[in-house]
């Protein structure tokens, strides 16, 4: 006599099917290290070039006392699939030293050091006399893993943060400020996958252990678009193979006589 599969059988195949998919698939939707992890000491002082930018990590706050009219330079790495967002703090002298309004400005540049626009944030701030403290901000475009020559699109590599002050009166100038800058980025995923890569980050030449992910530069890898479309895959062969059984019939009915 032939055995039939049962349906509590082939739910139980079906369970441990998924069970095994979802322990394969786990390691790839894991959370990252944890952002507490150390990761050494913030610098407390900023370049005043391209060449002599401060390297910043990613979730670091950078420190530096300058005076009014410098330009303060920071580097950070970009790397593809993420969204940076850029703020600065700036703390300005008392209201009684100073003589007018000041117009601050915070900039990002790539690592051919062509100017990135923001999408939103303010970028550009004026305060008053009395004010004490300007806060800027700058959310950049998704870093995209290849982009034609000619185009201006984000690439992975360094990104320089210049922090300086646009218009203050002349009297101003030299005054004592103290600046912060902090960079926070947002994990876009396969949804701003491009088809391509560098075969290198856009880094600086003079500098060649430049600033680098902590995980490394992930240019070209496996993004979550493959795992997606994996595990669909594995999950429509399941809801076939499970739609068969339970619709299949039962084979030869009884009772029929032998010529039918």
């Amino acid at each position: 006599m032939r055995m039939r599969n049962k349906p509590g059988a082939f739910a139980r195949r079906a369970g441990a099917a998924l069970a095994a998919l979802c322990l394969a698939l786990g390691p790839a939707v894991a959370a990252r290290a944890d952002d507490g992890d150390d990761k050494g000491a913030a610098p407390t002082e900023a370049g005043t070039s391209f060449r002599t930018a401060t390297a910043l990590d990613v979730g670091q706050r950078g420190t530096a006392h300058a005076s009014t009219g410098d330009y303060l330079y920071w580097v950070y790495p970009g790397d593809a699939g993420r969204s940076a967002t850029v703020r600065a703090d700036v703390k300005l002298p008392a209201a009684s030293a100073r003589h007018g309004a000041q117009t601050w400005q915070v900039d990002v540049y790539d690592g051919l050091r062509r100017r990135q626009a923001c999408r939103y944030g303010a970028q550009t701030r004026t305060v008053a006399a009395e004010t004490t403290t300007v806060r800027l901000s700058c959310t950049l475009r998704t870093v995209r893993a290849w982009a034609e020559p000619w185009a201006n699109d984000p690439l992975p590599g360094a990104y320089y943060v210049r922090l300086t002050v646009l218009d203050a009166p002349a009297q101003d100038m030299g005054l004592p400020v103290d600046a912060a800058v902090e960079v926070s980025t947002v994990d876009k995923g396969g949804a701003e996958a491009v088809g391509g890569k560098l075969a290198k980050p856009l880094l600086p030449a003079a500098a060649p252990q430049g600033p680098e992910p902590e995980d490394g530069w992930s240019s070209g890898r496996w993004n979550d678009r493959w795992w997606w479309t994996g595990g669909g895959a594995v999950l429509g062969a399941l809801c076939g193979i499970g739609g068969y059984v339970l619709t299949r019939g039962r084979g030869r009915p009884r009772g029929l006589p032998p010529q039918v």
